[in-house]
């Protein structure tokens, strides 16, 4: 039985109806229909307490042809069938105008495993649910006397992608997420949870460790650059994979020659598996991509090894071979992206990975980061929230955030523990990575 909730997005078999209209009607020799949909609410807090409550229901219906070796797209936000039939038209005519060119193979039909992503909780989460998790974060800030800022969301959406070759699937997902700055007259800190399940976001557990980091990150003081032992938490951790999904692991990158991936040469320290997984129910699960194609999982390092890269169809074309199904919306210039991340555990416990470094830092999370040579995996930004000089095997004091101008790989590559634990980052744009934390021989602060 489904719940209220749940049925606020259209039903699959009507959905389904009514692309198998728009497929039908279409002029064109190949024609593709991909609906998103999505219900999601936000509550949003400062100085402990709400001040804003928001919902948005909305849906994306994406047209793409294929008409006499040209491509057209257009799109509405609307299900009705007169809508449609004038976006149909759109598409047609944008085809109509454009030059000849390098066409994206649409896929035929291919069957993709189910998988997991939904949570009748989580979509029917209310905005009194939201307020009590929030206020919990709130009163333990007041009564340690800070203040808590900070959003929590839940959603549901699905996706269905069908084209004239036969491809028809479909995909409903949740998701709840919360994150919250603690500050303090000298300083602040940071946590944040992400789950399919609102029910798994254990607020008394987050209130603990964001108002943890802020009592001890009061008074920072300066510390001289260089290159430091550090250890890294999870949040740092998931933003190097994510910068690392966007400038090399899509096999577009690696065709224009402007990737760090070298496939079959050693490219970080042996300690380092790194991994794309759509089907792992522990991560963000989702059986295709954007292009109607099933997620195949690729393992990208391999004990340190570049082993392999992820697919769309128009870079698979290039290669002569098969999609992996890790395909943004066709056609685009982005190429393909590792949206599901995972990065293998180690044997440490996290708070042991301190335990011997004479004198190194711990970073909570970086902010402001930038690419400043893809092709070397460089990236430049700052430590936030959380930043502490470790002496002799502990956290001593908090040290003011300093900016870094660092190679993920080199970094990578002088892995010295991994925590035996990981966490769920949902992020910001698109997909999730889990992750451990991370201690390194080498990380460069310039200032």
């Amino acid at each position: 039985m489904k719940s209220m909730e749940a049925s606020r997005l259209t039903d699959e078999a009507e959905l389904k109806g009514f692309m198998d209209k728009l497929l039908n009607a279409s002029p064109a020799q190949q024609t593709e229909v991909m609906v998103t949909e999505w219900d999601s609410a936000l509550t949003r807090f400062a100085n402990n307490g709400i001040h804003q409550n928001v919902a948005e229901r909305d849906v994306s219906v994406r047209v793409r042809v294929v008409k006499d070796g040209k491509t057209g797209v257009a799109s509405i936000n609307q299900l009705s069938e007169t809508a449609a039939a004038d976006v149909l038209k759109r598409a047609v005519a944008i085809a109509d105008l454009q030059p000849k060119g390098e066409l994206v193979p649409m896929p035929g039909p291919a069957k993709s495993r189910p998988v997991e992503a939904w949570s009748d909780a989580t979509a029917a989460a209310t905005p009194e649910e939201r307020a009590d998790f929030v206020e919990a974060i709130c009163a333990k800030a007041r009564g340690a006397g800070f203040k808590a800022f900070g959003a929590f969301s839940t959603g549901a959406e699905q996706l269905a992608i069908a084209n004239s070759l036969g491809v028809f699937h479909h995909h409903r997902s949740t998701e709840a997420t919360v994150n919250t700055v603690v500050m303090g007259e000298a300083g602040s800190g940071y946590a944040d949870r992400g789950a399919i399940d609102v029910r798994e976001l254990d607020k008394d557990d987050l209130a603990s460790e964001v108002i943890d980091k802020a009592q001890r990150n009061q008074n920072a003081q300066p510390v001289e650059p260089g290159v430091y032992e550090v250890v890294l938490e999870e949040y740092a951790v998931a933003e190097m994979l994510e910068f690392l999904s966007f400038v090399g692991f899509g096999a577009l990158a690696v065709q224009e020659e402007r990737s760090f991936m070298r496939l079959g040469e050693k490219i970080t320290g042996e300690k380092i598996d790194i991994w794309d997984d759509g089907l792992d129910p522990s991560g963000a699960p989702m059986s295709f991509d954007f292009e109607g194609v099933p997620k195949e999982k690729v393992q990208l390092i391999n004990h340190g090894v570049a082993t392999g890269l992820v697919y769309d169809m128009q870079t698979a074309q290039r290669a002569g071979r098969q999609s992996t199904g890790h395909g943004l919306p066709a056609p685009n210039t982005e190429g393909p992206f590792a949206v599901n991340l995972f990065m293998a555990p180690g044997n440490t416990q996290k708070a042991e990975l301190v335990s011997d470094i004479k004198r190194g830092i711990w970073v909570t999370r970086f902010w402001y980061v930038r690419v400043v040579q893809p092709k070397a995996s460089i990236i430049t930004g700052m430590t936030r929230e959380g930043t502490f000089l470790i002496e002799n095997g502990r956290i001593t004091r908090p040290v003011k955030d300093l900016r870094f101008t660092q190679s993920i790989l080199e970094a990578l590559n002088s892995t010295l523990a991994i925590s035996r634990s990981t966490k769920l980052q949902i992020s910001e744009y698109l997909g999730a990575s889990r992750v451990p934390a991370v201690r390194l021989k080498a990380f460069t602060f310039t200032s």
